[in-house]
């Protein structure tokens, strides 16, 4: 689907690089928001007094992650689309419960993602009223299931971590955690290798999501 992406004339590639962009935006806008909003909500400001609290994708868009990479993607039309926003500040000192709160911090992007695709799976169902409006519910599904489960992968710096750190007993976590000076090292290690089994899981999901959720 996203290959179609990148066919047509001028003015369709160009309607429908900005729509592609825009979606991941969107989807990459409201994981940055959720973080931000639980961090809030669990008594650290930080994240509120960046403006972080906000779906305006120019507070949270990296020039590279959120707009040269995905736009490089469609253009060679590798069928895959991804990217990444600036990371979201917190304060551990502001927190009642540091390591918990963490954990439920990190886990608010997923979530929030997983709530997206799931109403881009309502409109998938119910509001396709051509296959442009099936194509758009369609690469939301898809970019938030990715997104989603990407980032729980449990290496650093993804979410997942973060979120297994949070749930780990204290004498464990404190092991795990020191894992997290190879972070680059994994992250890398998963950029290289990690499609020969992520990509047949995700393809897994967005068919199960299709046919539970937007009904096949």
């Amino acid at each position: 689907m996203l290959n179609g992406l990148a066919s047509g004339n001028l003015s369709e590639i160009f309607l429908n690089l900005s729509l592609a962009i825009g979606a991941l935006a969107l989807s990459i806008s409201l994981h940055e928001a959720a973080h931000a909003w639980v961090a809030d909500k669990l008594g650290d400001p930080t994240a509120r007094a960046q403006g972080r609290v906000s779906l305006n994708p120019i507070n949270h868009i990296d020039l590279f992650g959120t707009i040269i990479l995905p736009l490089i993607l469609i253009l060679l039309q590798t069928g895959f689309l991804f990217g990444w926003a600036k990371p979201t500040p917190f304060n551990p000192w502001n927190l009642k419960n540091p390591r918990r709160d963490a954990a439920l911090i990190s886990l608010a992007g997923p979530a929030s993602n997983f709530l997206l695709a799931a109403l881009a799976g309502l409109g998938y169902r119910f509001f396709s009223f051509n296959l442009y409006t099936e194509s758009i519910f369609l690469l939301l599904i898809i970019l938030n299931l990715t997104l989603a489960f990407f980032n729980l992968i449990p290496i650093p710096p993804l979410d997942g971590f973060k979120v297994v750190t949070g749930v780990l007993p204290k004498s464990i976590a404190a092991q795990w955690a020191a894992m997290e000076q190879y972070g680059p090292i994994l992250l890398l290690g998963l950029f290289f290798f990690g499609g020969y089994f992520i990509t047949p899981i995700l393809g897994f999901l967005v068919r199960l999501f299709l046919n539970i959720i937007a009904g096949g």
